[in-house]
């Protein structure tokens, strides 16, 4: 039997090699957050992320959330720390995917718009985000955490979730312009 998340954290307060599980448990689905938040330094926000909790395991406080909501709270603070760079990414892969020729196999098929033809728009969308409105979008997509794991990991109301990723939707929308409705057909 599984030994529960909010446990290991209680034990490894006295006994530290009890929070080896935690990471081997969460590790993976914080670095993917993380990879596909900031790219290649992935890694070192990993690290930084668990030595963070590690650092801060007696003072944890379940909120009745699993530990994991408390983790992606965790990376998504040191990502903060690394938010320039996020976002010079982000016009980066706004500019690379401009520069990329835009061919179809056979142009006749509907005139599909896939979604290499947005990688552009919805890269430099997400570039013009303001960093909690990304922060709460990108934990929804890339995480896939519930509105009250968003609301925990970020220490907000789910209320206040909601209307950040209805901002964020609205603003990508709004930048993907008629790419966005011609996907979503």
């Amino acid at each position: 039997m599984q030994i529960a998340d909010d446990v290991l954290i209680r034990e490894s307060v006295r006994e530290p090699e009890q929070f080896g599980p935690l990471f081997d448990r969460h590790a993976e689905a914080i670095h993917r957050y993380l990879a596909r938040r900031i790219g290649a330094h992935a890694d070192d926000l990993l690290a930084e992320t668990f030595l963070i909790a590690f650092r801060r395991r007696e003072s944890y406080q379940p909120l009745g959330l699993e530990v994991r909501a408390w983790l992606y709270g965790i990376a998504t603070n040191v990502l903060h720390h690394h938010v320039r760079q996020e976002e010079r990414r982000y016009r980066a892969l706004a500019r690379a995917a401009a520069e990329e020729p835009r061919t179809h196999a056979d142009d006749s098929v509907d005139d599909r718009v896939d979604a290499t033809a947005l990688r552009a728009d919805l890269a430099a969308a997400l570039a013009k985000l303001k960093a909690r409105d990304r922060d709460a979008l990108l934990l929804l997509a890339y995480a896939q955490l519930s509105y009250a794991e968003i609301a925990a990991t970020l220490d907000i109301p789910v209320g206040t979730v909601r209307s950040r990723i209805n901002r964020a939707r609205k603003v990508t929308r709004a930048a993907l312009g008629s790419l966005a409705s011609e996907v979503e057909k």
